[in-house]
């Protein structure tokens, strides 16, 4: 299971949210490529790069941060957050994305979604289903859909994607672990999903779990910054399935 730290940026800032809430902001590092490279530094390859200021303003915003850790590091960086137009998504690649995640758009917009797909390949396109109550969530979070989560990541796998990023957001931020019966569901009822766990992560001995259940990776934010996860945890785990 692929190990992928979270940096969400706001104000050029590396900071975390509790369910999204744009008012619990809390800062951890002012600079968000140190933070990326201490990620590097402890053999971890992958990168989930948020930026909260383009999920709020419905474009992309934080690309400068993008290409300054895609040219600095190694890493692999998936990113989201506000990408809505075929410009926004040029960005996100130049800048150095090596995939990026869309989320409202495929609930408001699905012909621009479905699009990216055929232009950029499935491997490139990673579906956010991020959910409140099994509802699909948009807009950073701020608005629920009327798509039902399960028929909403099989409509899309019928499409051609492979990956997706699910978030209970109920869960994120909170630190009282992830919603391993949402993600058994998902696994259960959708095969063949690349699922990226997110949300919630709280203790090392999740990730085994999630790991055994047979999530494609998980997503680990808060965990991290607040030193319940430590670097060296993570080292050494990655370590050991190499």
């Amino acid at each position: 299971m692929r190990i992928i730290p979270a940096i969400d940026i706001i104000d050029g800032q590396c900071v975390r949210l509790s369910k999204g809430d744009y008012d619990t902001k809390k800062i951890y590092n002012e600079n968000p490529l140190e933070v990326a490279k201490e990620f590097e530094g402890a053999g971890i390859q992958y990168l989930h790069l948020v930026d909260l200021d383009g999920a709020k303003s419905k474009h992309i915003v934080n690309h400068k941060i993008l290409e300054q850790i895609a040219t600095n590091t190694s890493l692999k960086i998936d990113f989201g957050g506000g990408l809505k137009t075929n410009d926004d998504l040029r960005i996100a690649f130049e800048s150095g994305a090596n995939q990026i995640t869309g989320g409202s758009i495929a609930v408001k917009n699905p012909q621009v979604f479905n699009s990216w797909i055929e232009t950029y390949g499935s491997d490139k396109i990673i579906l956010g289903a991020d959910a409140m109550d099994e509802k699909v969530a948009v807009s950073g979070w701020q608005e629920e859909s009327n798509e039902e989560l399960l028929p909403f990541i099989k409509a899309y796998q019928e499409k051609g994607i492979q990956y997706v990023i699910c978030t209970d957001i109920s869960k994120d931020g909170m630190l009282e672990g992830p919603s391993f019966a949402l993600y058994e569901k998902i696994l259960t009822e959708v095969t063949d999903v690349k699922l990226i766990a997110s949300g919630g992560i709280s203790t090392f001995d999740e990730l085994p779990k999630l790991a055994e259940m047979g999530c494609e990776g998980t997503i680990i934010g808060k965990a991290i910054y607040e030193n319940r996860i430590s670097l060296k945890q993570l080292e050494t785990y990655i370590l050991s399935y190499e």
